[in-house]
């Protein structure tokens, strides 16, 4: 959002000197803008000074605007301005504009990550192995992002808050703060490539091109299931053709459906039945050729 985008907005809520709630502009939409200062001695009403408004969170994803101003207002404005600059060099900056609570989220555990170091506290996440395997993208940048934090902070965090800064990341993409999902889908893909490994008696090598095409299409799978937006509408010959050409595979593909429908408490439809099978095809055929 640039100057002119912010022209004509007023305040509507205070939270601190830092931290308003506003409304008005171009979109005439309810944002929270941080700034040093923006908030001292401003009342509802009162004209927002461009100048002083560092970033703009203009919620997309249904969440209360209110709620995320409480949750930055508890968070040190230095925390806040850390995270901000550390958004560009990890390559997360692009993402943060499209998923403004990705910032609010990312804050949020940076700020815990910081007292908890402060105090001595060590936390250890299981998850690293499967994280680092099924999403290496995002837990590249989310390296990147600690490195960038750690640059700016007098006493650097553990190299392994990657994990959980990588589950925010990919967290994201379900437009959700709550990354109950996110965990759940990072423990149903573990264990559908599990499946197949052992129904075909094959490792799959997580950074291969097939599997890491299979594991995009699960994640696109579950935000697809997130958001009732699963796929209906291929041809009927199109999926009786897959169905039949592969038959080991659609019975192992119906093995992982039943875990998922299972876990997800959701009925797939027989398009995404057969799409899974065309990539458990493709990975298991590629297994064991290697």
């Amino acid at each position: 959002m640039v100057d002119d985008d912010l022209d004509g907005m007023k305040v509507l809520r205070v939270f601190n000197n830092n931290i308003v709630l506003a409304k008005g502009g171009k979109q005439d939409d309810e944002v929270i803008l941080t700034g040093r200062g923006l908030g001292f001695q401003a009342r509802p009403g009162d004209s927002i000074d461009p100048a002083k408004v560092v970033r703009v969170f203009a919620p997309t994803d249904g969440r209360d605007p209110d709620h995320i101003a409480q949750m930055l207002a508890g968070i040190p404005a230095d925390t806040i301005r850390i995270v901000s600059e550390s958004l560009a060099p990890s390559g997360l900056a692009a993402l943060a504009d499209d998923s403004p609570s990705l910032v609010v989220a990312l804050a949020d555990h940076i700020d815990g990550a910081i007292r908890r170091e402060n105090k001595g506290i060590s936390v250890e996440y299981p998850l690293q192995g499967e994280v680092s395997n099924l999403y290496p993208g995002e837990y590249a940048q989310a390296q990147a992002f600690v490195q960038a934090v750690n640059q700016r902070l007098d006493r650097p965090l553990p190299d392994s808050e990657a994990v959980a800064v990588a589950l925010h990341v990919v967290n994201a993409g379900f437009s959700s703060g709550d990354l109950t999902y996110t965990y759940q889908m990072t423990g149903v893909i573990e264990q559908v490539l599990g499946i197949i490994e052992k129904r075909f008696d094959i490792t799959l090598d997580r950074r291969s091109v097939n599997v890491a095409r299979f594991i995009t299409h699960m994640r696109y799978l579950f935000v697809r299931i997130y958001e009732g937006k699963q796929l209906t509408k291929e041809p009927s010959p199109v999926v009786e053709a897959i169905r039949e050409s592969f038959p080991d595979a659609l019975q192992c593909a119906l093995e992982c459906v039943a875990v998922i429908e299972l876990r997800l408490d959701a009925d797939l439809s027989d398009d995404e039945v057969s799409y899974m099978t065309l990539h458990i095809a493709r990975v298991s055929t590629d297994a064991r050729e290697e």
